[in-house]
């Protein structure tokens, strides 16, 4: 059994949703109807076209084709050449598969990881910015990388040149963990001078992509891409931007997805500021000097995590004690746990809250030690 054999590399139901993953035109929403149509990845991939074709937007000549390609995806090779590059394939019914992710309106078919991903990166940060960027905006993406990592934090960027490869860097300084992820496939490293950034990045981290491993990096890629940035982390910085920049349209999301905005201040003649100057100007982003900034937004989890005992950029001190309450949001979720097992969809429908919402409470509630994530993504409460 192909499932056995590569067992390391994809378990079971990875495979399963992986043959819908190589299937061409099936994207995360279509594979969203499918799923609601016929309940799980399995049952799908025994539909016959005929089944297919009475799904909402699937006509029957374009079922004949899903049905064909379905059938005839090179998921052996596929796997194998994961496994080769020491890349592990997971589905949302995996344990491996990042929280955050699953509730996504899109969330990944398959996630394809190189290095390890931790309970512990749920609490994150993400670094978006310019390639083209100035010394200052390099110096910053270190800076705010390096505290971020020495704070507990992961920090999310894509690896990109510029900002995102300094922001890697610098959480990689602190001795903290990071997360890159790509526009392609993990067969394909780019930008190409960045390889061991991102050898360093999978052993205090790891390398994500939701795209096939030998997909090239198109331009195509790269929006769908930022969408999984943004849903990885708590919040979003953006350092440097111009006003059309791709670092907008993940702030665009990040607020979609119920996430923070943080943007750094530029100089007002200076091109690749106008998009995060925008930003604060508009008020969708929160301006921020200093890393106390941030984990002040980021509510409990900030508090929890504590910040620098002085933090020289904003010139003052900063307290890191533990806090004493918990916000309306996490009571809710809190008061709703119990020593039976709940999903986060569970949750959700008792508090009447996002589910986004509730797996940012639930991180809060793990780190205060009030809360345990079980095998299968359910929650109980300890202590009571």
């Amino acid at each position: 059994m192909l499932a056995e054999r590569f067992q390391e590399t994809a378990s079971s139901a990875a495979i399963e949703h992986l043959r819908w993953s190589l299937t061409p035109r099936v994207g995360p929403v279509l594979f969203g109807r499918l799923i609601e149509r016929f309940g799980s990845a399995q049952a799908a991939l025994g539909a016959s076209a005929g089944q297919l074709a009475e799904i909402d937007g699937i006509g029957q000549t374009t079922a004949d084709n899903l049905a064909r390609e379905r059938d005839t995806a090179d998921v052996l090779g596929e796997v194998e050449l994961a496994a080769r590059h020491e890349v592990r394939i997971f589905c949302r019914e995996d344990e491996g598969y990042p929280p955050l992710l699953r509730h996504l309106p899109d969330p990944p078919i398959c996630l394809y990881v190189r290095g390890r991903l931790e309970p512990e990166d749920g609490v994150a940060v993400a670094i978006v910015g310019a390639r083209r960027c100035s010394t200052y905006g390099r110096e910053q993406a270190r800076r705010f990388g390096y505290q971020l990592a020495s704070n507990g934090l992961t920090v999310v960027s894509g690896l990109a040149r510029g900002i995102d490869g300094e922001s890697h860097k610098g959480a990689l300084q602190a001795g903290g963990r990071t997360v890159a992820v790509l526009g392609n496939g993990l067969a394909r490293l780019y930008p190409p001078e960045h390889a061991d950034l991102a050898a360093q990045i999978c052993r205090q981290g790891a390398v994500v992509s939701e795209l096939p491993m030998s997909s090239s990096p198109e331009a195509k890629n790269f929006l769908p891409r930022n969408r999984l940035i943004a849903g990885l982390s708590l919040g979003v910085l953006v350092i440097e931007a111009a006003r059309r920049s791709g670092s907008l349209t993940t702030a665009r999301l990040a607020t979609e997805y119920d996430r923070e905005v943080f943007a750094l201040p530029g100089r007002v003649d200076q091109e690749s500021a106008q998009g995060t100057n925008g930003l604060i100007r508009d008020q969708h982003a929160k301006l921020v000097t200093c890393i106390g900034d941030i984990l002040s937004e980021l509510g409990q989890v900030g508090e929890i995590l504590g910040v620098p005992e002085v933090d020289t950029a904003c010139g003052a001190q900063v307290s890191s004690s533990l806090p004493d309450g918990l916000s309306d949001r996490e009571l809710a979720v809190l008061e709703t746990l119990s020593r039976d097992e709940r999903s986060v969809e569970q949750i959700a429908g008792q508090t009447d809250q996002p589910a986004a919402q509730v797996a940012a409470a639930l991180i809060t509630l793990q780190l205060r030690g009030l809360a345990r994530q079980l095998p299968g993504n359910l929650f109980v409460r300890i202590g009571r």
